[in-house]
């Protein structure tokens, strides 16, 4: 089998459902391109954009999660300052932000670091990857879940960093924007991410059932922000229904909730103050601290609380 179909098809069936996992009643649109995005590379990245803005224009579709990514640095231009190319890409997400969708990326599975050009390797340095760098993106990282074998918690989520490691930082392209002055301290000048983060570690990964494969066909563990991403969007589905109307981006609503969260638990975010994702490649990352960080940004959620107070706040 094409290793590329087979990868994109992994990716795609962990997406729906970990979104029917938390959201089963939603109505769930897969969106498939012709032209694969392969490595770190930004081919297929325009088929991708063109897809989502059609299905945006067409009504299709209240939020849009995105597990793929491309390093800022691998975009023409980058090293010469020119972000034009990452600029003209952003047509999609404007559009959502016209009609009232909401759009969520995974924040990447390399720590502080993301994959080079070729797909061969990963950068020896800070680096930040797109769309989940973009300000009108929705940056989703990940944590890990401290579980018993019967599911009871024993611990409080921490950093994700085995198999992998959460993404985040700064992003070296867009400008801090006005919904993270609040946390200015921490990202500096630029956009940081991740906005939130949800379970992907392979200590309390998520199994999925897939049969794509006729030679293996039945269930396997996924892990990563993959698994993040749409998790968190299955919860804005949720807060969709509970507002009655799409809350498009949520960004100030988060920020805002995140703002109250330390005095009031209602909020439903959960500050994740353990782990770190320095581990990652050998390039030095973030770790939890008590508030926003570049681990797990706002933290993560109990969603019973999270939702109708994310539905009144959007």
């Amino acid at each position: 089998a094409n290793s590329d179909h087979t990868g994109w098809a992994g990716e795609t069936t962990l997406d729906v459902e970990m979104a029917h996992a938390v959201a089963p009643d939603a109505h769930i649109v897969l969106v498939e391109t012709g032209v694969a995005q392969n490595g770190g590379g930004t081919t297929g990245l325009p088929e991708m954009m063109d897809a989502e803005k059609s299905l945006i224009d067409r009504g299709v579709g209240d939020v849009i999660s995105q597990s793929f990514g491309a390093t800022e640095n691998t975009f023409p231009g980058f090293r010469s300052g020119d972000f034009s190319s990452i600029q003209n890409l952003r047509y999609a997400f404007k559009d959502a932000a016209r009609h009232g969708v909401t759009v969520l990326a995974a924040s990447g599975d390399s720590g502080a670091t993301n994959t080079t050009a070729d797909g061969s390797g990963t950068y020896p340095y800070k680096v930040n990857a797109w769309p989940s760098s973009d300000p009108l993106v929705t940056s989703v990282g990940g944590t890990q879940l401290h579980l018993d074998d019967k599911g009871n918690r024993m611990a409080p989520e921490s950093v994700y960093d085995d198999d992998g490691a959460g993404g985040g930082g700064p992003s070296h392209v867009f400008a801090r924007p006005s919904y993270q002055n609040g946390v200015k301290q921490v990202v500096g000048d630029h956009r940081g991410t991740p906005d939130v983060s949800m379970a992907a570690a392979m200590n309390g990964g998520a199994w999925v059932y897939s049969s794509y494969n006729p030679k293996a066909v039945g269930w396997d563990v996924y892990v990563g922000t993959s698994e993040a991403s749409p998790l968190f969007a299955g919860i804005v589905a949720l807060a969709d229904q509970v507002a009655g109307h799409r809350l498009g981006d949520i960004h100030q609503a988060l920020y805002s909730l995140y703002a109250q969260s330390s005095r009031n638990p209602s909020t439903g975010i959960v500050d994740v103050k353990d782990g770190t994702n320095n581990s990652y490649a050998g390039v030095t990352g973030y770790t939890a601290v008590k508030g926003y960080d570049m681990a797990t940004g706002v933290g993560t959620i109990d969603a019973a609380r999270f939702v109708p107070a994310l539905a009144k706040e959007g």
